[in-house]
C-alpha cells in the first residue's frame, strides 16, 4: 500500500518566527533549517511542510484557513494548553455548528496571519448554521 503525505509550501515574511510557530503547532523541530528554507516532516498528520521567506508578502491572501482534525475534545484541549503555554493568541469554540457539523475547536494564526484550527467533529451531520454571528470557518 502506498503512503501519501500532503505537501504544503508557505511563503513567510519572517522565517525564524514562522519556524518557532510551527514547532509549537506540531510539537516537532524542522528536519531541515537553512537561512532561506525550512522543512517540517510531520508524521501525524502526515505532512511535508516547507517555509520559504519572501520579502514582499502581504498578510491574508486567498487562503481561507488551514486545519488539523483530531480524534477528541481532549486533543483539542491539549493543543489549547500548548498554545496558551507558548503565549499565542487563540480563540476557542465549543459545540459550534460549522460546516454542517458540531465541533469543538481552537484557532490560532501563524506569523503571516494564516488561520489554523485544531478541531474535532462531534456530530458529523447537522442542520444549517443559524446562530453564528460570522460565516462558518471564519476566525
Amino acid at each position: 500500500m502506498n503512503m501519501y503525505k500532503t505537501h504544503v509550501s508557505l511563503n513567510v515574511r519572517n522565517l525564524e518566527k514562522s519556524v518557532q510557530f510551527y514547532q509549537i503547532l506540531f510539537g516537532v523541530n524542522p528536519v531541515k533549517y537553512k537561512s532561506d528554507y525550512a522543512k517540517f516532516d510531520i508524521n501525524n498528520p502526515p505532512l511535508n511542510l516547507t517555509l520559504e521567506p519572501q520579502t514582499h508578502l502581504k498578510s491574508g491572501g486567498a487562503l481561507s484557513h488551514l486545519g488539523i482534525q483530531v480524534e477528541s475534545t481532549a486533543a483539542v484541549q491539549q493543543a489549547l494548553q500548548r498554545f496558551q503555554a507558548a503565549g499565542l493568541d487563540l480563540f476557542e469554540e465549543k459545540d459550534t455548528n460549522c460546516c454542517y457539523a458540531l465541533q469543538d475547536k481552537v484557532w490560532i494564526r501563524d506569523p503571516d496571519g494564516n488561520p489554523w484550527e485544531i478541531f474535532v467533529v462531534k456530530v458529523a451531520d447537522t442542520e444549517p448554521e443559524t446562530n453564528r454571528p460570522s460565516p462558518c470557518c471564519a476566525s
